[in-house]
């Protein structure tokens, strides 16, 4: 049995190590554990808010995306600028290897201590206090008490099995993506400023397949929740309609990526959920980082309001908290997830809305911002009216 903690968070990623961070700057002494070599399948794309809010370096950002293209199953092609109001906005992408393990390094500068393990379970000691059993990469048990434990090991979090019962039900897209070496720089297949998003049944049936570049490499994925389809397979046909099938391929990586929020984050005693073990992936778009790290902020308020209390009921302030301020916007994201990525038909008519103008001015500036743009109320009268539109024309 090693020396206590005030909390051990388990799982390196931007929501674990995001919570491990703020507890250790605000004076908490913090275990961080984490697994070796976890490489979460990742698109990669980062918001200006995020950049931001979290103070981001230039050096992690590999590639600075200007425009999206979406591809509907007929291959027809909408182009869309990310910047629409002429601020030279971008959407950041980084390589989830170099990012996860500098945002870990972060947190280990103010103050965190840092352990490679497989977290196994949690015992309780004689005063009824958490102790963490994990493994070294050696296959050695080792135990540590904790004031309060923080899950973020991933959708499948094995922390949160533990606590709630509901975590074995939580519904997933699965991902695979390969990160490969991008073309050369004039190489017309290629567009290192831009995204492509799949929105083809043959690629995905019920999610998307996506292209996103990373400067020198790029990562070419596909999602599907639907049992037995292949997704390497998927991608690997991604790559050959691309023109990408020949690039060497770097590594692969694949996952689940969970689509809905749990009802509940905290066991009522001592053990709190984030990120992706919480269920916080938006659906529809799948973006995860910008929320896992919102997530893991929000953890780590609650845990030093329960640190400071020693009441509970403090660890329900992250989800709460959470929830307001993005529990709408996953909302609407599942309802569009459920309608248009039914059929191809549907797909075919959402990417058509897509190139409406108003649209992309709203769609925009709330990705990039998290925020709704409400000077507008005219164009939110004709999206209505035109989703409406396109509504009954998928119904008959």
């Amino acid at each position: 049995m090693t020396a206590g903690y005030d909390c051990i968070v388990v799982g390196g990623g931007p929501a674990g190590a995001t919570a491990a961070t703020d507890l250790a700057y605000a004076g908490h002494h913090v275990l961080l554990l984490d697994r070796a070599g976890r490489i979460k399948p990742c698109g990669g794309a980062i918001p200006p808010r995020l950049i931001r809010d979290f103070e981001i370096p230039d050096h992690l950002i590999v590639a600075r995306v200007t425009s999206a293209r979406m591809i509907a199953p007929s291959d027809n092609r909408i182009d869309m600028a990310v910047d629409r109001v002429g601020d030279g906005s971008f959407v950041g992408m980084v390589d989830r290897e170099s990012f996860d393990e500098w945002l870990r390094a972060r947190a280990a500068s103010a103050g965190a201590a840092r352990c490679t393990g497989r977290f196994d379970r949690i015992e309780r000691d004689g005063d009824g206090r958490a102790v963490v059993v994990h493994h070294d990469p050696d296959g050695i048990e080792h135990k540590t008490r904790a004031r309060c434990v923080i899950g973020a090991d991933g959708a499948r979090s094995r922390v949160a099995r533990a606590a709630f019962a509901e975590a074995e039900q939580t519904p997933c897209v699965f991902a695979y993506h390969e990160i490969i070496r991008s073309p050369a720089n004039d190489d017309a297949r290629f567009d290192r400023d831009r995204c492509d998003v799949f929105y083809q049944a043959a690629l995905s049936p019920d999610f998307y397949g996506w292209i996103f570049p990373h400067g020198d490499t790029a990562s070419v994925g596909v999602g599907s929740a639907w049992k037995g389809f292949g997704l390497r397979d998927a991608v690997g046909r991604l790559r050959a309609q691309a023109g990408l099938g020949q690039c060497e391929t770097i590594r692969g990586e694949g996952a689940p990526i969970p689509l809905r929020p749990l009802r509940k984050w905290d066991n009522g005693r001592d053990v709190l959920v984030t990120g992706d073990a919480a269920g916080v992936v938006a659906p529809a778009s799948g973006e995860g980082i910008y929320y896992a790290m919102v997530a893991g902020r929000e953890a780590a308020g609650a845990v030093a309001e329960f640190l400071r209390s020693g009441d509970p009921k403090a660890l329900r302030l992250a989800r709460r908290r959470f929830m307001r301020e993005n529990g709408r916007v996953f909302q609407i994201l599942g309802i569009m997830q459920h309608f248009w990525y039914r059929n191809d038909r549907r797909r075919e008519r959402f990417v058509t809305m897509c190139e409406d103008s108003d649209v992309q001015d709203l769609l925009w500036p709330a990705y990039m911002n998290k925020r709704l743009i409400y000077a507008k109320p005219l164009a939110y009268l004709r999206i209505f009216a035109k989703d409406m539109r396109h509504l009954l024309q998928t119904a008959v």
